[in-house]
C-alpha cells in the first residue's frame, strides 16, 4: 500500500472548495509521458496553479503502474525545483471502469480516482460508486462519479450518443453514493470530432465548423439542486484550429475535427464547474509539432529534436487554458 500522501500529493476536497467558491476551475490535464508530464508542471508551477494529473486506465497500462507512482512523486519535486514552495498537484484516474482498478490505484499511491458507472443502468452505477467511495474514504482519497452519457472516443471510452445528465437524479445519487464530485453530461464530447458537421453551422467566411451550444440550462438546473457541489466537465478540449492546420499541412487528415469553444469553457468555469478535462488540445499541440519537424527535417531521428518542440509547444497551451480559460492562475 503506497500512500500519496507520501508522494507529496494532495486530494481534490480543499482545491475543490476553493475553486467553487472562487469562480474558477482546476485544470485537470490527462498524460501519457515525460514530455506531456514536464509541461504541465512547468505550466502549473509558472503560472502558480492548482493541477489536477489525470492518468487513464490506458495510459496506465501504457505507462506502467509503478512507474506513475515515481512519475508523480519526481512532478511533485520538479515542482518544488521550480520555485514552487507547496506545489498542490493531484493524481487522478479518469474514467475508471471497475471497483478493482479504482482499488488498484487507491493501493498504488493515486490520491483521486474517478468510477465511472454511467453506461450501466441507475441503480448499478450507485452501487459500483458507493463502493469504491467506501473504499477510497478510508485512505482519504476522493472520488469522482458520473450522471449521464458524453459522446466520443477516448481510449477505452466510446459512446454513440450523449444522454444529458438529469437534474431530478443528482440529489439522490450523490447522497447515496457519498461521491466527492460529479461529473455530468451537458453537450461536451471525448475526442478531437466532438460534433458531426450535421451538428454544427459553418462559418461562410472560414468554412470552419460551429457546434452547437452546451446545454447551460441543465447545468443550472443541477447547481440548483446541488449548491456549492463541485461539477466536472470531462470532453473539454477546444480543439485548436491552428493545430488541426498544421498537422493537415504537413501530411495529416483530420478533417471537420472541432471542439467546444474557449468562451463556453470560461462561462462553466465561473459556475460550480470546478474541474475541467483537456486531453486532445495537447494531442494535437504534440502532434503538430512533431509532424511539422519531421516535415520540414525529414533526416531528423534525435526524439529530443521533436519532443522538444512538442513539449514546449504543450507547455504554451496548458499556460493558456490555465490563465484565459480556467482562470485557476495564481490560486496556489
Amino acid at each position: 500500500m503506497v500512500s500519496y500522501k507520501e508522494l507529496g500529493l494532495v486530494n481534490t476536497r480543499e482545491m475543490f472548495a476553493k475553486a467553487v467558491a472562487g469562480g474558477y476551475a482546476i485544470p485537470a490535464f490527462n498524460f501519457n509521458n515525460m514530455e506531456q508530464l514536464q509541461a504541465i508542471i512547468k505550466a502549473a508551477a509558472t503560472k502558480r496553479s492548482p493541477v489536477i494529473l489525470q492518468v487513464s486506465k490506458g495510459a496506465r497500462s501504457y505507462a506502467n503502474q509503478t512507474l506513475l507512482r515515481y512519475m508523480a512523486q519526481g512532478a511533485v519535486e520538479y515542482a518544488k525545483e521550480l520555485g514552487w514552495e507547496n506545489p498542490q498537484i493531484v493524481l487522478h484516474l479518469d474514467h475508471g471502469d471497475t471497483f478493482e482498478t479504482c482499488k488498484s490505484c487507491v493501493d498504488m499511491g493515486f490520491s483521486s480516482v474517478m468510477i465511472d458507472g454511467s453506461a450501466l443502468p441507475y441503480e448499478e452505477n450507485i452501487a459500483v460508486t458507493k463502493k469504491v467511495v467506501e473504499y477510497a474514504h478510508q485512505f482519504d482519497v476522493t472520488v469522482e462519479a458520473e450522471l449521464g452519457v458524453l459522446a466520443g472516443v477516448e481510449d477505452e471510452v466510446s459512446a454513440e450518443e450523449s444522454h444529458y445528465t438529469r437534474p431530478e437524479e443528482v440529489i439522490d445519487f450523490t447522497s447515496k453514493t457519498g461521491c466527492d464530485s460529479l461529473a455530468i453530461s451537458i453537450g461536451t464530447s471525448h475526442g478531437a470530432y466532438k460534433f458531426k458537421p450535421e451538428q454544427c453551422t459553418r462559418d461562410p467566411k472560414t468554412g470552419i465548423l460551429i457546434p452547437p451550444p452546451l446545454a447551460f440550462d441543465v447545468l443550472a438546473e443541477i447547481e440548483k439542486k446541488l449548491p456549492g457541489f463541485p461539477i466536472v466537465l470531462h470532453g473539454s478540449s477546444s480543439v485548436p484550429q491552428e493545430y488541426v492546420k498544421i498537422i493537415n499541412e504537413n501530411g495529416g487528415k483530420l478533417p471537420d475535427a472541432v471542439g467546444i469553444p474557449e468562451e463556453q469553457l470560461r462561462k462553466a468555469a465561473k459556475s460550480a464547474v470546478c474541474k475541467i478535462n483537456i486531453d486532445s488540445d495537447s494531442r494535437l499541440a504534440m502532434t503538430a509539432m512533431v509532424r511539422k519537424v519531421f516535415n520540414e527535417k525529414p533526416g531528423e531521428f534525435d526524439p529530443r529534436k521533436y519532443l522538444g518542440p512538442a513539449r514546449d509547444e504543450m507547455q504554451k497551451l496548458y499556460e493558456h487554458k490555465i490563465v484565459n480559460v480556467l482562470g485557476s492562475d495564481g490560486k496556489a
